[in-house]
């Protein structure tokens, strides 16, 4: 029997990252013992002073329905914050607060794509920014790069993906898988040649922004030619440990703004009332109150990168924020290993998982096919045993 579901569902890819975690609770639940380090998210709580916020909330008896595009003084201290973090001056108006990042950047893509539209993606790029735009009928364009260009695009190569039907360009930084940050002098280069496609927008996912290891990521908002054409999005899940949480942002041209409330209003309206006050607390707060979650990360990249490096063929770079590492696996492409014959990166990631039980995601899924993603926000004592099982696994 066949089902009759909507071409747009149809079209639409699973998220591999949260395919591959299911698949691990998955053998978890069947007695084996899975370390997952496929999900992008903090294994910190909360920190004490937002929890704190958050009661206070709803000792407050803040129940109702909030406004479609956020409280006014959630969206005063996203104001605030941007002047103080990014050299960006918005007004409340230019600001809508949705149900996480990916929301904000649902709708700006709703709102601004059309069918046929091409969105330039520079790979390695987050899973579901192909995957909103193939919802929006639009078409993404990768741009690729290697490891040995830290994962960052040239000038030339955006110049030469754009086409008369460019629409849109994604930049993440620091980059979710790679954990490259564009440099200001690397951003401007790009801007270069953007300022002669006045039709191009730009989309600047900052949501990894605190989370950096002395490279202070720079915005492309704050280059004056770009800020009438670039939507900031950022958000409190991944520096605040505040996942479950769902509060994202953006920051925009008032119209687009604008357009945003109104999509939004239209599929989920405003954002969980305790969430927002708490939201307001944090934001505000100056990033040193999570900078002891930076600095363990920090100190877990580190021994990821030593531990992994002493394993022929894991090629990696030193990423400079978020927290994964990307090693080019493709040494091991053509080769039988543990009477597993590994082709591509799908092979590998799943080999991994079968042979080691660590799970990964493969690169593939973030338009890199020579690459998996290992996520170390775990434990030391759990990253340790990871890569110990790899390592067993592959010699």
């Amino acid at each position: 029997m066949t089902h009759p579901l909507s071409d747009r569902i149809n079209s639409l890819p699973i998220s591999q990252t949260l395919a591959m975690a299911a698949k691990a609770r998955e053998l978890k639940e069947q007695g084996i013992d899975i370390i997952s380090l496929s999900l992008g998210e903090p294994d910190f709580n909360t920190p004490g002073f937002i929890k704190d916020a958050a009661i206070e909330a709803i000792n407050q008896d803040y129940n109702s329905y909030t406004p479609v595009d956020g409280y006014v003084e959630l969206k005063q201290a996203i104001c605030t914050k941007f002047k103080r973090d990014n050299d960006l001056i918005y007004k409340p108006n230019q600001i809508v607060v949705s149900t996480g990042a990916k929301q904000s950047i649902a709708n700006i893509a709703q709102v601004l794509l059309n069918p046929g539209d091409e969105v330039l993606l520079p790979a390695p790029y987050w899973v579901s920014y192909s995957a909103i735009a193939t919802l929006c009928e639009a078409n993404f364009v990768e741009i690729p790069s290697s490891i040995d260009d830290d994962f960052k695009i040239t000038p030339s190569q955006l110049e030469a993906a754009i086409t008369t039907k460019t629409k849109m360009v994604f930049f993440n930084s620091p980059n979710n898988p790679s954990g490259s940050i564009y440099s200001e002098k690397e951003y401007r280069a790009l801007a270069n040649v953007l300022e002669n496609y006045p039709q191009i927008y730009i989309l600047s996912d900052e949501i990894y922004e605190h989370i950096n290891y002395g490279v202070k990521p720079f915005s492309f908002a704050a280059i004056k030619s770009m800020y009438e054409r670039t939507i900031t999005v950022n958000g409190l899940a991944k520096a605040f440990a505040m996942t479950g949480w769902r509060i994202g942002y953006l920051g925009a041209p008032h119209w687009i703004a604008k357009a945003c409330t109104k999509m939004q209003g239209q599929i989920t309206s405003g954002t969980n009332c305790i969430a927002q006050r708490a939201a307001i607390t944090a934001v505000l707060a100056p990033v040193e109150k999570v900078q002891y979650m930076v600095d363990e990360f920090k100190a877990r990249r580190d021994i990821v990168l030593d531990l992994l490096g002493n394993i022929d063929g894991f090629k990696l770079n030193i990423p400079e924020g978020a927290f994964y590492v990307f090693p080019d696996i493709s040494a091991f492409f053509g080769k039988t290993i543990n009477g597993v014959r590994i082709e591509n990166a799908n092979d590998f990631s799943l080999f991994l998982l079968e042979k080691a039980n660590v799970a990964s995601v493969t690169g593939d899924a973030f338009g890199a096919p020579n690459c998996i993603r290992l996520s170390y926000a775990a434990s030391e004592l759990i990253l340790r045993e990871a890569i110990k099982r790899i390592k067993r696994a592959l010699s």
